[in-house]
């Protein structure tokens, strides 16, 4: 029998920080967490970029997922945690730099993207 998906996987749009505009979660791209069928994911915004190492757990009785994450800050080695829970249609988290800063952010998920049709 297969596994279910996980609410999680997917790429997820991030719509609000609360420690940074959003002119700067959208600078280099769209803001993003992304999760795939395993235990990993990467995010972006701003000038970070960090490959995550999920595991999905409960926060509340509700499930949500928990993350360590290994990446960079403007070019500079980086690293931290995360979780999340999906609220609604929305994905609900927080952001932490080892030893630095920390965020709260709203993301939204991405439509998949219709598939082409093939030319014959």
């Amino acid at each position: 029998m297969a596994k279910p998906k996980s609410p999680f996987t997917g790429r997820w749009r991030i719509v609000s920080m609360s420690a940074w505009e959003q002119d700067f979660v959208d600078e280099e791209e769209e803001g993003y967490v992304e999760f795939g069928d395993k235990s990993q994911g990467q995010f972006h915004f701003g000038y970070v970029h960090g490959d995550m190492n999920c595991k999905l757990t409960t926060r509340d009785g509700e499930p949500a997922v928990e993350w360590t994450w290994d990446g960079n800050d403007e070019m500079d080695p980086a690293h931290g945690r995360g979780w999340a829970v999906v609220k609604g249609h929305e994905l609900h988290g927080m952001i932490f730099f080892h030893g630095g800063d920390e965020s709260e952010f709203v993301a939204k998920k991405k439509d998949t993207p219709a598939s082409k049709p093939n030319k014959p």
